[in-house]
């Protein structure tokens, strides 16, 4: 089993994450951020990654630090749990439907973090949570796990719809790249014989 711990404790948040890679989906996530919580049970639950995430984060500043380190602890975690990388699927991609809304991701489990975003929202929040930080959520994570990830809007109107289609798809794509192939026999998918780099 492909799987991670990460403590991650600054003056700002004190974080727990577990991750099962080849887990069922099933997940135990308490941010203090209802939505954000919402969102990353979304991707548990849609990737069939196993994710515990417990935050106590400084939200009588404000949601960015715990938004941020939720994102890098997650992705550390993930990181973690893929090892050398070998056998993995390394690409994924999905286009994510929810109701009026198309969002497109795609994304390669290179060792080489870039992130393009190209996505928005036309209201400031979304429950208590600050829809600018969303954006940096999936940089934060991208840069943590070491992936080239392309998230785009294609269209849509309802914010929450627009989110919810965005962190699907995001996890299909993940589900895809983290999976192992077994027509690769174990090996690293890369020419060079290593991801990263």
């Amino acid at each position: 089993m492909r799987t991670a711990r990460i403590e991650r404790k600054t003056s700002e948040t004190a974080i727990l994450v577990e991750v099962n890679l080849d887990g069922t989906g099933a997940y135990d996530v308490s941010t203090g951020i209802g939505f954000l919580d919402h969102m990353v049970e979304q991707f548990s639950r849609h990737s069939l990654i196993d994710i515990t995430l417990k935050v106590d984060g400084d939200l009588h500043v404000d949601q960015h630090h715990t938004t941020e380190d939720s994102a890098i602890a997650l992705g550390q975690a993930i990181s973690e749990a893929l090892g050398d990388k070998a056998g993995i699927g390394r690409y994924g991609s999905a286009y994510s439907p929810m109701d009026e809304t198309l969002a497109r991701v795609a994304l390669d489990i290179s060792g080489r973090p870039y992130f393009v975003w190209n996505a928005g929202f036309t209201q400031e929040r979304l429950g208590e949570m600050d829809t600018e930080l969303f954006e940096h959520w999936f940089a934060s994570m991208a840069q943590a796990v070491g992936i080239t990830l392309h998230i785009e809007l294609l269209y849509g109107s309802n914010n929450h719809h627009i989110c919810e289609g965005i962190y699907k798809g995001f996890a299909r794509a993940m589900r895809q790249a983290v999976e192992i192939d077994p027509r690769k026999g174990g090996a690293v998918p890369s020419t060079k014989g290593q991801l990263g780099g």
